[in-house]
């Protein structure tokens, strides 16, 4: 079995010690331990820790059977751009906030490691919203892609298209088009609904809309989705699971399901409804 280690630079000294422990884990199980050479330096320089790797790579050029990210939901994003078309199942560990991707202990790392070379796990596919913008090939996003105003205290006009036919032109501060899996991240913030991962759908929720009566909309993941903005600005701003592009108004969005899919490892028996209650407390009383 061979692993692929993704981590974010800051750790607290309590979590490095578990990493230690975690990768040491891996090398007694016999498995072949890559590790990403940002969180590999970060390690080493920052803590004075060298890891047993048996590899360290760059980017997204490295083979595995398993992906394994060590940080917040962020990390997680960042590990699922590299791992792309790759298909490579992603076990997270949360050393973050929430953690709704990332949502294994470290503190546990020895028991979840053990399960996932007993094949003692699930996988879960979760969808990717496909951008092109004529500038390139394209970009990927698990989460969303946020079309927002650049620069200026004046509202955008998104207009947006339904496979050619026009929905809607959302004015306001911007547009957030969601994957099921980041309908608990900034789809939530502006009141969209939180969407079952597995779901084939995508959310259009406004951000800031200038009409009262726009709300988020649920819409099937068979679409192609475009958008044109109009401004005051020359440039708008589009968001992609954190990875900013600044696009001149001309440029129109042309958004899609990608041709491949996320998968994500759960441990036995863990559900999105757990998710849920461990990290927004539902089902929790206060009195």
């Amino acid at each position: 079995m061979k692993v692929a280690i993704f981590g974010k630079r800051r750790q607290s000294p309590e979590d490095v010690d578990r990493i230690v422990r975690l990768v040491r884990s891996l090398g007694e199980h016999g498995v072949f331990v890559a590790v990403q050479s940002h969180f590999y330096d970060a390690m080493a320089q920052g803590f004075g820790v060298q890891l047993d790797a048996d590899d360290v790579f760059e980017g997204d050029r490295f083979t595995a059977d398993y992906a394994i990210s060590i940080g917040g939901d962020g990390t997680f994003l960042r590990t699922a751009n590299a791992v792309g078309p790759k298909e490579i199942p992603i076990l997270g560990f949360n050393t973050g906030h929430l953690g709704f991707l990332a949502e294994e202990s470290l503190a546990d790392a020895c028991g979840v490691i053990h399960n996932l070379i007993e094949g003692r796990y699930t996988v879960e596919s979760r969808s990717m919203l496909e951008v092109r913008t004529g500038l390139g090939g394209p970009a990927y996003a698990l989460n969303e892609v946020a079309i927002l105003r650049h620069d200026s205290a004046s509202m955008i006009t998104v207009n947006t298209y339904l496979d050619d036919i026009a929905v809607a032109s959302y004015q306001g501060d911007g547009l957030i088009i969601s994957t099921p899996t980041g309908s608990t991240a900034y789809n939530l913030s502006v009141g969209g609904p939180i969407v079952q991962p597995t779901a084939p759908c995508w959310v259009l929720a406004p951000v800031a809309p200038h009409a009262l009566t726009m709300r988020p909309m649920v819409v099937s993941d068979n679409h192609i989705i475009e958008t044109l903005v109009e401004s005051r600005a020359d440039t708008y701003r589009v968001n992609l699971d954190g990875r900013l592009l600044v696009l001149p108004t001309d440029i129109r969005l042309n958004i899609r399901r990608a041709p491949f899919a996320i998968k994500v490892v759960h441990s036995p028996g863990r559900t999105f409804v757990d998710t849920l209650s461990a990290k927004l407390l539902w089902g929790i009383s206060k009195r």
